[in-house]
């Protein structure tokens, strides 16, 4: 599986998320990078995620999440993803087939504690054909405190790889907290890199009184 290590400057709404608690949107999944592949020293995969987050407004925070990978298993920790002073810990299965059309999806389940404290059984899936790309983030939160804190949350992704220092694609926002409408926010990215390190600039809901922006620094090894 294709990991990143990004440090990331983001201003993302969080209004949807004031009903029983206020967890901050999930960052925007790291850009396609090249990704070190594992040694026979090393099996392992490491990629270290921190997002500081900029909202106008509003106090930032930072966003760290540490993933590590050998062959089928995924292992990954998260602090400020599901909610503010929260971490998380997860654990999934990584599967893999195709040539052509590659397909990758690892099926997670994560323990949420902190502000928020749950169960979330999440999924990361991936189908890439050639120079495109789809790509899908998603998990709900079962708040074990109260139901006003379940929420279901995902972004998908298009990229379009046209060299092999530029892409660029669509990805979309999806919430939805307990007892409320769902919100969707949608957008564009343009993405530069060179070998393990990439650059990436998300903008949300452009042309509009809430357009968000995501900053995004990254390194995978």
């Amino acid at each position: 599986m294709r990991r990143l290590l990004a440090i990331a400057l983001v201003a993302l709404p969080t209004a949807a998320f004031v009903r029983g608690q206020e967890p901050p949107p999930a960052p925007a999944p790291a850009s396609p990078a090249a990704t070190a592949a594992p040694s026979q020293k090393n099996p392992w995969q490491y990629s270290l995620t921190v997002s500081g987050y900029l909202i106008e407004n509003e106090d930032g925070f930072a966003q760290p999440v540490l993933m590590a990978n050998r062959k089928w298993l995924h292992l990954e920790a998260r602090y400020n993803y599901e909610n503010f002073r929260t971490g998380s810990l997860w654990m999934g299965y990584n599967f893999s087939w195709g040539k052509t059309w590659q397909f990758e999806v690892t099926p997670m389940i994560g323990g949420v504690f902190g502000r928020t404290n749950g169960i979330a059984p999440g999924c990361e899936a991936s189908l890439t054909w050639k120079k495109l790309n789809f790509s899908i983030n998603n998990e709900y939160v079962f708040d074990t405190t109260s139901k006003s804190g379940n929420f279901y949350y995902n972004w998908p992704q298009v990229t379009y790889q046209l060299n092999s220092w530029l892409n660029f694609g669509g990805v979309a926002q999806r919430i939805k907290t307990f007892q409320t409408k769902l919100d969707v926010q949608r957008g564009f990215f343009v993405g530069l890199q060179h070998k393990e390190l990439s650059f990436t600039t998300y903008v949300l809901n452009p042309g509009t009184s809430s357009t968000s922006v995501v900053l995004e620094a990254g390194w995978s090894f």
